[in-house]
């Protein structure tokens, strides 16, 4: 999205537009004019498919730490009740259907990652938790059909670049998929009853969704409401933001420890540093434009400086010196510390292992043909030797002086095996 930056007057805004977060906004004027007139609440909606966000929605969480930096109020609106329908937009199949108890603890755990970011109290501006099945759930579908669907053409949402992609793939598109339109539209207004919510933000694949609520508020009476969406990110070798080779970069560090996250975003590729510095982190961009000046050798210091911001902001800033001085003396030094991921292992477990259940047990790889590949391309190490056979073992002979064994795929991937 093209905009004049001088025109642009809140706070809000302008570090969004400068930082890379916006490619549609429904009416920018008059949202402008409303930043500047009043504590604004805006919200992003958060389906709890899984008991962790992954890197893919820390652009999403990004706003609403900007939005609550700049003094207006951000709610994480958790999918509860829509969960149990699934979200159509741009999936190639549905989702499966989840029990209501495996809904409500996805969205317990996800609610700690948040709170890295923004601060949930009191204040004016203070962020809100909801969840849309405290009002999904009690609907009389009677009614919400002649309230609420009335007001929506088929035709219309059949035009939807989500649905159409789906048809145009004579893939199979629910009723209940169908619906999902309708309900978060209906959040939109239901939010704005609550809290005074005038603004919905999101990725670019739920614009329509975004317009329908805006819409549904026109009809009911609701005050102005807006639109602002991200782009969808890759990166520069189009890969999907958020999956790595070895699957989901979590948030939860139950799910993936703080090492293994710095690790993820040291791995930035050259042309992605400026903007992810940008997205991710919160520095000043006088200084992200320094480090993106930097080449060769010296860009490595700016994907080390990428890495620990983004970390610090989600493990806290002694997780992430711990994360980058842990992968200094493995890498600088060759050492062998303590804070490497580690897998527990019983002295039966550790007799005779052979090592391509070795590196499926440290998460190296998938299954034993891909461990195979990893050895045949000489990308293995045990205690830092390469290993080339693909039928070798290893066992209590291996452990070093720290009692662990250390495994290594490529240079920067390193699991310790410990008996316990």
């Amino acid at each position: 999205m093209s905009v004049n930056l001088s025109q642009v007057k809140s706070d809000f805004l302008r570090v969004m537009i400068e930082r890379g977060f916006v490619h549609q906004i429904s009416d920018l004027e008059g949202l402008d004019a409303l930043f500047n007139e009043q504590i604004v609440t805006a919200y992003i909606g958060f389906d709890p498919t899984a008991s962790s966000l992954h890197a893919g929605s820390l652009i999403q969480i990004m706003m609403l730490h900007w939005l609550q930096k700049t003094g207006h109020r951000p709610i994480t609106l958790m999918g509860g009740g829509t969960g149990m329908v699934g979200d159509p937009s741009f999936k190639d199949e549905a989702r499966k259907l989840m029990t209501p108890d495996q809904i409500n603890a996805n969205v317990e755990a996800i609610k700690k990652s948040f709170s890295a970011y923004i601060s949930y109290d009191d204040s004016p501006n203070g962020a809100v938790m909801a969840n849309n099945a405290e009002w999904l759930l009690k609907l009389n579908y009677l009614e919400f059909l002649r309230d609420v669907g009335a007001h929506f053409s088929v035709n219309r949402m059949l035009a939807f670049d989500s649905v159409k992609q789906r048809l145009e793939r004579e893939q199979s598109l629910s009723f209940l998929e169908f619906n999902y339109m309708i309900l978060q539209a209906y959040d939109f207004v239901e939010l704005n009853k609550r809290f005074d919510c005038r603004l919905q933000m999101g990725g670019s694949d739920q614009w329509g969704n975004i317009i329908n609520g805006i819409d549904l508020g026109h009809r009911l009476d609701a005050p102005q409401l807006y639109a602002l969406t991200t782009p969808l990110l890759t990166t520069s070798s189009g890969a999907k933001m958020g999956k790595s080779a070895s699957g989901a970069v979590w948030l939860n560090p139950d799910l993936l420890s703080p090492y293994d996250f710095w690790q993820y975003w040291r791995n930035t590729e050259d042309a992605d540093v400026e903007r992810f510095l940008k997205l991710y982190t919160t520095m000043p961009l006088d200084e992200v434009a320094k480090l993106a000046a930097l080449e060769g050798a010296e860009q490595n210091e700016a994907k080390k400086i990428l890495a620990t911001e983004i970390t610090a902001l989600l493990h806290r800033r002694d997780e992430a010196e711990k994360a980058q001085e842990t992968a200094r003396k493995t890498f600088e030094e060759g050492a062998i510390s303590a804070d490497l991921p580690t897998v527990q292992l019983s002295a039966a477990d550790l007799n005779d292992l052979g090592i391509l259940s070795a590196l499926v047990t440290a998460g190296l790889a998938t299954s034993n043909s891909e461990a195979r590949r990893h050895i045949k391309g000489g990308a293995v190490k045990v205690n830092d030797v390469a290993f080339s056979n693909e039928r070798g073992t290893i066992g209590p002979d291996d452990l070093t002086g720290e009692g662990v064994v250390k495994i290594s795929l490529g240079k920067k991937k390193h699991v310790l095996l410990k008996v316990s």
